[in-house]
């Protein structure tokens, strides 16, 4: 069996009904992909399958031969974001961190769908994501701005050596 995973072919040998979820995380160390409830309903696991959005956990591996998988180490890089991402980054829109992989995998479905700034449209396209840490508002917020073109992806966003700007403490002795 083949799969594309974030851009490279990949054969397996894995039992036909293994998650792809398993395979993922355990076989290819690729962590983004969030073993919470493993019953599809939290979406945690939510990865990329030929563009569309699909729980992870859900899915046997024999169902994905010659599929296209995306996590969220394909959608970008630290040092080149793709809008989603940067748009969850300027909105603070993440928390601990757990369902967020998730979240940004389902919007990034959403934008590529056609998906639109309207909140009643993103909150339907994340229905299902648990998050049980920032309310959603953030969350929805940054999906908007996105979908909204109020976002760009970003080439650097990590600080450089040499960027550090000295930090002056008011009342604070020279």
């Amino acid at each position: 069996m083949k799969l594309t995973v974030n851009g490279v072919e990949r054969s397996f040998e894995t039992p036909p009904l293994t998650p792809l979820l398993r395979v993922l995380r355990e076989e290819l160390g690729i962590t983004s992909p969030k073993a919470g409830c493993q019953q599809g309903g939290c979406g945690s696991c939510t990865i990329l399958v030929d563009g569309a959005p699909r729980r992870a956990c859900l899915l046997p591996v024999a169902a994905l031969d010659g599929a296209e998988i995306t996590t969220l180490e394909g959608l970008g890089s630290p040092e080149a974001l793709s809008p989603i991402q940067t748009a969850f980054h300027e909105h603070y829109a993440a928390q601990c961190g757990f369902c967020t992989s998730g979240m940004v995998l389902a919007a990034h479905g959403y934008l590529e769908g056609g998906g639109t700034p309207e909140r009643e449209s993103i909150q339907m396209a994340l229905a299902g994501h648990v998050c049980r840490c920032t309310g959603y508002v953030k969350i929805i917020d940054a999906v908007a701005a996105a979908a909204g073109g109020e976002i760009q992806a970003t080439q650097r966003w990590l600080p450089q050596p040499g960027d550090e700007a000295p930090v002056e403490i008011p009342g604070a002795p020279a």
